[in-house]
């Protein structure tokens, strides 16, 4: 199977200019890293997540600054996402 992205602008990914596309990513809670019970949702499996608001951003980003409020304590897979990266790439490819 061959997946087209959209090609993006060849620009430097930084904070300044970060969209957090991944904050809109569903965050399963795999590990315990002190994420607040205010920011976790669980299913009916009692599988945990990171709670999303109804628009589909995660309830930790501030959406003023697309920062994370919660950076020292944010889940294992968030830690390991790396701005910039393929994964990061492709998602802002697909919210273009």
């Amino acid at each position: 199977m061959i997946i087209k992205i959209k090609s993006l602008p060849e620009k430097e990914i930084t904070c300044s200019n970060c969209d957090a596309c991944c904050c809109r990513l569903r965050v399963m809670l795999i590990t315990d890293t002190g994420v607040p019970d205010r920011y976790i949702e669980i299913d009916e499996q009692g599988g945990r997540s990171m709670a999303q608001l109804d628009d589909g951003w995660c309830a930790a980003l501030d959406r003023d600054t697309l920062m994370c409020t919660i950076y020292d304590r944010r889940p294992f897979v968030c830690r390991e996402f790396e701005m910039g990266e393929y994964e990061c790439i492709a998602e802002r490819a697909a919210n273009m």
